[in-house]
């Protein structure tokens, strides 16, 4: 499957997705995106959070206050890099996907801190449907 998704995604979504790679802040294509949809997982399509729960965290990458579901992620804690974070990955195929941090909105107070190349927005898709 890696060598599948070498060609099928392009490099800085293999990279972030695979590699637990970082996209620059600012840089990515939803960071301040407020189209109406549900954003899957690139790599599988799975669906992961909805424009319902996306804020402005200021922070440079699209941020979430909750997942679509209790399902659709799963996260695991990360000490890379000399830092005590923890990391966001897709429940279905486990690309990785960002880190979530106790400094979100209400109501969950939770900020889901996600790359843009981890994401693919399904403009067609709404949670009521």
């Amino acid at each position: 499957m890696p060598d599948d998704l070498k060609t099928r995604l392009t490099p800085e979504q293999y990279h972030v997705t695979q590699e637990k790679g970082t996209e620059r802040a600012f840089t990515g294509k939803y960071w301040n995106c407020h189209d109406d949809g549900v954003y899957r997982c690139v790599v599988c399509n799975h669906p992961l959070f909805s424009s319902e729960t996306k804020f402005e965290s200021g922070s440079g990458w699209p941020s979430f206050f909750q997942p679509l579901d209790a399902a659709a992620v799963r996260t695991e804690e990360d000490t890379s890099h000399d830092m005590r974070r923890t990391e966001v990955m897709c429940e279905n195929c486990g690309a990785h996907l960002g880190h979530v941090f106790d400094d979100g909105p209400n109501p969950t107070g939770t900020r889901y801190c996600i790359n843009s190349a981890a994401l693919d927005l399904d403009k067609k898709s709404r949670i009521d449907e």
